[in-house]
């Protein structure tokens, strides 16, 4: 019966996705990549999709992005290339939506659901997942789950993180973002990651998949990409396609790593559409819809409902001249469950990852360790504070021995704790060999195995 149901369901759903007639327009006005038709305007909504039909029947997708006069205001996926005044514009009825299977693991796609690794064509799946999803209700949801394996002994021991947790990576340009992601892609202890590249350089695409995911990662990852020369509208889209398939597979029951590199290309994307549309420009030129958007693209990750899988959340965050409260980085901080740091300084004098562990901030814990653990890196952050407001006198040779048994202690310490916070790229420690490896650098035991704090099973 239950079978019955669910194929009811999809019949009904391919039925109300079949168009009973056509609309067109005609293109009245054309300014940048703006492009403005006429007649169509009370068959379209914001966010509708059109097809404009230029020379040779070339068809160039397009999203209503706007309206004024009584006209649709249209932005392209693609180049304008053969559209121009009196070309038809054909409304689209069915929402855009994706319709992925498991047999996309393995591949690359980009924001229209295509494939770009040349593979050979996509199976599509009999369900439709819309591209602008909505989260799941607030109610229904279920709480984190237990601590996820990163393969990163910084994130394990300081930052833990629990399955349905959503994180961002702040940091300025050059200081190892991407490298700390590709890390975190390539060991961290989930049966599905879905990654997004979103605004990527081209040239390192390959790098990405190649080297940093490498076969098995890419085995069971779908990775989305929209590159820094395509639209705004792809650039967006790529974030939306992001979460829409580790939709997919939270609601198959998997677990899912999604990440995102970065956010704040995204933002900038939707700045591009919103001026272009008219919005007034506020903070820094961002338009108000970027701040709404920010949010309703990353609460579509977390837990889900009874019966689901969890979605675990890593998102970039590129700090506009290093600035860690510019309006974007503070919004996305405001919307996420923590927040790990990296820093120019500690990136110059060769620590990576490069992630300052007193600013970082992740809100599962303490509850999701044990006492033990809880205990140990209490102890351990107590070490590094204390070297840190000291470091500048140590530095200048101002501070000497003896006059404070804890500084002098810290000081002896340091060194080891600063060894363990080091980690080579192709290097993978797993969660209970990295509170082993901090307990030996401070010269106590490692912590005995008990129940998390919350009592997360």
């Amino acid at each position: 019966m239950n079978s019955f149901s669910k194929l009811s369901n999809q019949i009904a759903q391919t039925l109300d996705n079949v168009a009973d007639h056509h609309v067109y327009g005609r293109v009245t006005e054309i300014l940048g990549l703006l492009v403005q038709v006429g007649g169509i305007e009370r068959d379209v909504s914001l966010g509708g999709r059109c097809h404009l039909i230029g020379k040779n029947k070339i068809e160039i997708p397009c999203e209503v992005v706007g309206f004024r006069n009584n006209q649709a205001l249209l932005m392209p996926f693609g180049n304008l290339e053969g559209i121009g005044l009196g070309s038809r514009a054909e409304v689209i009825e069915v929402p855009p939506m994706i319709f992925p299977t498991r047999a996309w693991l393995g591949r690359v796609i980009n924001a229209l659901g295509e494939p770009v690794d040349g593979k050979g064509p996509l199976p599509q799946g009999s369900l439709g997942i819309p591209i602008r999803n909505t989260p799941p209700n607030a109610h229904i949801r279920q709480r984190l789950g237990d601590k996820l394996d990163l393969g990163v002994r910084a994130l394990n021991a300081f930052l833990a993180v629990c399955r349905g947790q959503r994180m961002g990576i702040f940091a300025g340009s050059g200081v190892g973002k991407s490298v700390l992601l590709s890390m975190l892609a390539r060991y961290t202890a989930t049966p599905v990651s879905v990654i997004g590249l979103v605004g990527e350089r081209g040239r390192e695409v390959q790098e990405f998949l190649e080297d940093d995911l490498g076969p098995e990662g890419l085995a069971r990852s779908v990775v989305v990409v929209a590159t820094s020369d395509e639209s705004a509208l792809m650039r967006r889209q790529a974030a939306y396609v992001t979460l829409s398939l580790a939709e997919f597979f939270r609601d198959s029951g998997d677990d899912v790593l999604c990440m995102i590199d970065s956010i704040t290309r995204f933002a900038m994307a939707q700045r591009e559409i919103g001026l272009s549309a008219g919005e007034p420009p506020t903070s820094k030129g961002y338009p108000p819809t970027t701040f709404g958007e920010l949010a309703k693209l990353l609460e579509r990750a977390g837990p889900g409902g009874p019966g689901q899988g969890q979605v675990t959340g890593l998102f970039t965050v590129l700090v506009d001249g290093d600035d860690h409260n510019e309006p974007i980085a503070d919004a996305v901080r405001g919307i996420l469950d923590g927040h790990i740091v990296l820093e120019r300084q500690i990136a110059e004098r060769g620590r990576y990852p490069a992630i300052n562990i007193l600013k970082s901030v992740s809100r599962s814990m303490p509850g999701c360790n044990t006492r033990g653990e809880y205990e140990l890196i209490t102890h351990a952050k107590k070490i590094i504070s204390l070297y840190e407001d000291m470091a500048e006198l140590i530095r200048l040779g101002a501070y000497r021995r003896g006059t404070d048994p804890e500084v002098d202690n810290a000081i002896t310490l340091y060194p080891a704790i600063e060894n363990f916070l080091r980690q080579q790229k192709g290097e993978c420690t797993r969660l209970q060999e990295g509170f082993a490896m901090l307990a030996e650098s401070i010269g106590v035991d490692p912590p005995p195995e008990g129940q998390p704090l919350m009592g997360r099973q």
